[in-house]
């Protein structure tokens, strides 16, 4: 059920993104709390994708404040209380590796690389591979895996890490509904136990039985904060909104290490 009285857990504000110095996102202000689950939808090229990784600092801003836990971005430092799910992406990243080892990575925001995995590891490892329902599969080479298996397989990478907060950029995109109804059904299991969800999706399918709380964008803002709406209000009455252009220096991810500041 929708929190209006948990912590601030991301907090924007009046947040503008440039990309090539064409206007992206203009006037954002959006705060999510401990315990939600937040759907950020809209049209394609609505700026969805662009605002999650401005808020997790994987773009840089031109003008406004991003907060995570109370803490301005450039000063966050604790990327293991966030898990990140990139839209689209390749598991297996050229490299021949099992399921189970993938998943592994995810633990490395826990310890140092030089320290051997212990116990607390390989049970997370193994409670995350159970939640996405893929145990069974834990020693398969992940190139065997289908798109959507593959993507719960980074789901449970990013559990592994036992963060507090997770941005999943569309999950479900390009993967076939029994994959949609298993990715559902490990976000539920994440959501009962509390985590805060910011979920990029241009249509829900499966989740909307999920989701608390929908944010919809239009050319760079946000135009509807509210509950949830069907997919023909989402994509129907909206306006457009004029832009506006400013320039701020770059400020620092949580990921630059993982993602190799992409």
């Amino acid at each position: 059920m929708l929190n209006m009285q948990g912590d601030p857990v991301v907090e924007a504000s009046d947040l503008a993104v440039a990309i090539g110095g064409r206007p992206v996102l203009r006037g954002i202000n959006l705060t999510v709390r401990d315990g939600e689950f937040v759907a950020l939808m809209g049209a394609n090229g609505s700026g969805k994708s662009t605002l999650v990784r401005a808020l997790t600092g994987l773009r840089p801003v031109t003008s406004g404040r991003v907060r995570l836990f109370g803490t301005p971005l450039e000063d966050f430092h604790q990327r293991e209380r966030i898990g990140y799910v990139p839209q689209r992406a390749n598991a297996t990243g050229g490299v021949p590796a099992s399921v189970r080892e993938i998943v592994a990575s995810g633990r490395l925001t826990r310890r140092s690389m030089f320290r051997p995995a212990g116990r607390a590891d390989r049970a997370a490892v193994e409670s995350a591979l159970d939640v996405v329902g893929l145990r069974e599969r834990a020693d398969a080479g992940i190139s065997t895996l289908s798109g959507g298996q593959q993507q719960r397989v980074l789901i449970a990478r990013a559990l592994a890490g036992d963060p507090d907060l997770f941005f999943l950029d569309e999950p479900t995109a390009g993967v076939d509904l029994p994959s949609q109804q298993a990715l559902a059904r490990a976000l539920r299991i994440l959501s009962e136990r509390g985590a805060t969800i910011v979920l990029v999706a241009h249509d829900l399918g499966p989740l909307a039985d999920l989701i608390d709380r929908a944010v919809v964008m239009l050319d760079g803002r946000i135009d509807y904060d509210g509950p949830p709406l069907d997919e023909e209000a989402v994509h129907g009455h909206h306006h457009p909104v004029p832009a506006s252009h400013d320039h701020v220096p770059h400020v620092a991810s949580p990921f630059d290490d993982l993602e190799g500041g992409r």
